[in-house]
């Protein structure tokens, strides 16, 4: 298919971001002899200031590492609540979660930068947040993006974080420079005292007692006990690749699942934007949808019996090929749609949520981030002189007791960043991500299978058109614990881009399905960023979304 631009072709090394400025920052790592890891803190630290509405120190993120001898790594720092989120806090009104002082979760960010860089970095920290404290203090030009999103969320942010993006009383303009001292401030701290100068130190203070006395109950505490945890990864076998993610909490799960059940189907056969194509697509998503639903966060999350191919090939026998099925939806509710798609068993076989971005050095060490605030500017507070906004990840948690991702002291939460890699012959082929909410779970088994059934380049399984299922009108409702049975009209709906055929339209319709058009290119449906290897020559093969302001860069 055509792509919105060629893809980025080096033999050497290979950086694709949300921002040009921050790839370029990872490509200085990588020409001045950096791996990486050395490069993907760069690029980390750089979004936080020329993308700040999507992530940044005061987020949280998780890194997929799969280093040049092999081993592959998982390092999970999305944190979890802080010590004095009870139930109670919330429970009268959901809104808590969203957007102020309650909202946060423990940013996890700093803690997990520092810990790959020194567990597997070989560059010191000033080398690597030099370029993002160079935007900060001198300044960095606003794009078209930029400015669309900053404007879309100066309404919720506090009067601190205006002094940086509306010291006019307005959004910035187009090319207009800003500066973050503040934030450059806190990046050199960092640069100096390490972990310690950001979770023990004055910032911690700073940003602990802003928060509370704003009525919120992040404490110094809480900061401290941030401890970045490495994971091995879950993977599962797809054709003649493997796959892989971080285990539960993260929710990467659910494209192992629907990689799953969709090896059942020739895809290639089906046509690229067949209404075939995007339906068995849509019906698999659903059933992996339901089965994360139900276990998520669940201590006896069963990986190994949703993962196996006895499981998938039952579930693969329930889509219908000629007809929608309906979705309880993409988040956990007490009611009960007996139309719906339910959650499967797997233990009856035993007789038989943003940026993304991916690098690959020389070497042949490959990382895939995804990191966030949560919604734009996180929880809206820039705080105590830091120039560092907080996230309000607690809104990905519920305030239903009975669910089990009820919000609640340290307690973490069901996490929609699932970064992911791809292996042919046991060698990484693609390092690939997005944000998007829980739609990332959907997009990536997009971008994925694009790339593995359709033999598209990185750049064309980005750009290809998508969807996303499961997305029944005032889907945020599903906070409310008296919210209505969605019906099946509303559990069928595809909320999809409009370059896919008319015919693909007018089947999905008669098949069922409620057709949402979003136009050619839209951002709801993700920002992927993504690095292979060409199996041949070894060249790095990068592509960015256009949805983003997305750049590859290499060398």
């Amino acid at each position: 298919m055509a792509s919105s631009r060629p893809p980025v072709v080096a033999p050497n090394g290979v950086v694709a971001a949300a921002h040009p400025l921050a790839a370029v920052s990872g490509l200085r790592m990588l020409l001045a002899g950096g791996n990486a890891i050395d490069a993907a803190v760069a690029v980390a630290a750089s979004l936080n200031v020329v993308e700040p509405y999507m992530s940044g120190i005061g987020g949280v993120g998780l890194m997929m590492i799969t280093l040049a001898d092999g081993r592959r790594r998982g390092l999970d720092y999305a944190s979890h609540a802080p010590a004095g989120a009870r139930f109670d806090l919330y429970k009268d009104d959901y809104r808590k979660l969203t957007i102020g002082p309650l909202s946060p979760l423990v940013p996890g960010n700093c803690g997990g930068w520092l810990t790959a860089l020194e567990t597997h970095g070989t560059m010191d920290r000033k080398t690597v947040f030099g370029p993002a404290i160079e935007y900060a203090e001198k300044g960095w030009p606003v794009t078209p993006k930029n400015q669309a999103f900053i404007e879309g969320n100066l309404p919720s942010m506090d009067e601190s974080g205006k002094k940086n993006f509306a010291s006019h009383g307005r959004a910035p303009r187009v090319g207009e420079i800003i500066t973050q001292p503040e934030l450059a401030a806190t990046f050199r701290a960092v640069v100096e005292g390490g972990k310690d100068a950001f979770y023990r130190g004055p910032i911690a203070s700073a940003i602990a007692s802003d928060v509370q006395r704003r009525g919120g109950v992040l404490t110094k505490e809480d900061m401290a006990a941030n401890a970045p945890i490495w994971v091995d990864p879950i993977s599962t076998t797809y054709r003649e690749f493997e796959i892989a993610t971080l285990p539960p909490p993260c929710c990467g799960i659910q494209y192992l699942e629907a990689l799953n059940f969709l090896e059942g189907f020739d895809l290639a056969a089906m046509g690229h934007g067949s209404a075939d194509h995007v339906h068995s697509l849509a019906e698999a998503i659903k059933i992996a949808v339901a089965d994360r639903v139900h276990y998520m966060v669940r201590p006896d999350y069963p990986v190994a019996g949703l993962l196996s191919k006895a499981y998938a090939a039952k579930r693969h026998a329930e889509i219908d090929m000629s007809h929608a099925r309906s979705s309880r939806g993409d988040r956990w509710h007490r009611y009960e749609d007996p139309a719906a798609i339910k959650a499967g068993d797997p233990n009856s076989l035993k007789h038989e949520q943003t940026t993304s971005f991916s690098v690959i050095d020389r070497w042949g060490n490959a990382v895939t981030v995804t990191q966030s605030l949560g919604g734009g500017f996180g929880s809206g507070m820039c705080l105590g002189g830091t120039g560092v906004f907080l996230n309000n990840f607690c809104f990905w948690f519920d305030v239903d007791p009975e669910s089990p991702n009820a919000i609640g002291p340290n307690r973490r939460v069901a996490m929609c960043l699932a970064p992911g890699h791809i292996y042919r012959g046991g060698k990484i082929a693609l390092a690939i991500g997005t944000p998007g909410g829980y739609g990332i779970l959907q997009t990536t088994t997009q971008m994925m299978t694009n790339w593995m059934d359709f033999g598209m380049n990185t750049q064309e399984a980005i750009d290809g058109p998508r969807f996303r299922a499961v997305v029944p009108p005032g889907e945020d409702a599903r906070m409310f614990t008296d919210e209505k049975p969605m019906s099946s009209t509303n559990g069928a709906a595809l909320m999809i881009e409009s370059r896919f055929p008319a015919e693909t339209f007018a089947e999905l319709e008669r098949r069922g399905h409620r057709i949402d058009k979003l136009g050619d290119w839209n951002a709801a449906v993700g920002g992927g960023q993504g690095v292979s290897i060409d199996p041949d020559s070894g060249a790095r093969i990068g592509g960015a979304d256009p949805r983003r302001d997305g750049a590859a860069v290499g060398h």
